[in-house]
């Protein structure tokens, strides 16, 4: 048996990693071919080309790209009219992922399609589900309320879990060994600082962060600053730390940002998955977000809810202060994360809401890949 996965960015990339590896384990024949970064090349992938090509993000973003993209569509199509598969697994990605699978079923009819990462129709164009039951079959969910939501439009969906809940933490000797060999003292305030996966993001948000970061080390002297990230963007996060008096610590490996985790007091990130991977290490956060002005002006008309961080959504609270658009600015991020380091009533309200949130997502359950392969077989 054979699949066709795409994924277009790096958390999409996991996903297809945990779900090609659930396949082989349900069906050890199984073959794979696509688009995917290092994590689906491991599990076997060969990629057609590499995934940063569309780990781009917002309008204003896409539109330099937009004839390259559409060349990668209509060969990505072909090659998925060409290896057959018994099904087209999209994951994330939707502009991309959703126009491949049209141009893949206009070259072969019948074709079954998946598509893994429900749209985010709570948030902004609620029309995106009945547009893309029309390319898609079946929806693999990682949040617990979207599946009504898939089903209303037409499409089947389970819920299969977000991985971040069954996800490997380090423990409070991994974070103490951390901080010593970096010379962090126990008692010393540690932040982490993430300003984004795509280069888009980190462009935008990184003189931010780091002017907030800089204002609140000047109020507390003692504070020390980690910058997990990954390599599409190593390069961009270690110009911003440059210009730091005591430059903050970029960490690229894995198990050091495991460890980097455990031992962080808190946390100043972009919007996104990162919320709940911070959540599932019980770090009390702010998050800033922002886009293109075009970009932002669209989507702010668009928006249909007063939070997208996705702590918030899950637990049904508002307890995760974000700066948005315009509002996110360095002065107001730096009050903010001071209240959440300080305030010990701040911190609990957060604590709460990320285990609820844990909990909801699948804590303690079956490994989401596995539970998405089982879905993707039934289905077909």
């Amino acid at each position: 048996m054979k699949f066709f996965v795409i994924a277009g960015e790096p958390s999409g990339d996991h996903l297809g990693a945990a779900l090609m590896a659930g396949l082989r384990e349900l069906c050890p024949e199984v073959e794979f071919v696509g688009i995917g970064g290092a994590a689906m090349q491991a599990q076997g992938l060969s990629s057609l080309f590499p995934m940063e090509e569309l780990s781009l993000m917002g309008l204003w973003e896409v539109l330099p790209k937009y004839r390259h993209l559409k060349r990668r569509i209509a060969q990505t199509a072909q090659a998925v009219g060409d290896e057959k598969p018994a099904a087209l697994i999209t994951i994330d990605s939707p502009d991309f992922c959703l126009r491949v699978a049209s141009a893949a079923r206009e070259l072969t009819p019948g074709l079954r399609t998946v598509h893994y990462v429900a749209p985010s129709v709570w948030a902004w164009r609620p029309g995106r589900a009945l547009k893309m039951a029309k390319v898609i079959d079946h929806v693999l969910a990682l949040l617990p309320f979207e599946p009504p939501l898939m089903q209303a439009a037409g499409m089947s969906c389970d819920f299969v879990g977000h991985p971040v809940a069954t996800a490997q933490v380090a423990g409070p000797d991994d974070a103490a060994l951390f901080r010593d060999q970096r010379g962090i003292a126990p008692d010393a305030p540690l932040v982490l600082c993430l300003p984004g996966s795509r280069k888009s993001e980190v462009g935008r948000l990184a003189a931010r962060f780091d002017e907030a970061l800089m204002q609140l080390r000047d109020r507390v002297p003692e504070l020390r600053v980690v910058l997990p990230t990954v390599p599409g963007v190593a390069h961009m996060v270690r110009d911003m730390a440059r210009r730091w008096p005591t430059a903050p610590i970029v960490v690229e490996d894995s198990n050091e940002k495991l460890a980097a985790f455990a031992a962080a007091d808190l946390a100043l990130a972009a919007s996104g998955t990162v919320s709940l991977e911070l959540a599932a290490n019980r770090i009390p956060m702010v998050i800033g977000y922002d886009m293109a002005p075009i970009s932002r002006m669209i989507i702010g008309m668009l928006l249909r809810t007063d939070t997208v961080t996705l702590v918030n959504l899950v637990s049904e609270t508002r307890n995760i202060p974000e700066f948005l658009g315009r509002e996110c600015q360095p002065g107001p991020i730096a009050r903010s994360l001071q209240d959440v380091l300080e305030d010990p009533a701040t911190r609990k309200s957060q604590l709460d809401a990320m285990d609820l949130t844990m909990d909801r997502l699948g804590k303690g359950g079956e490994a989401p890949g596995l539970r998405a392969a089982r879905s993707v077989l039934n289905v077909i």
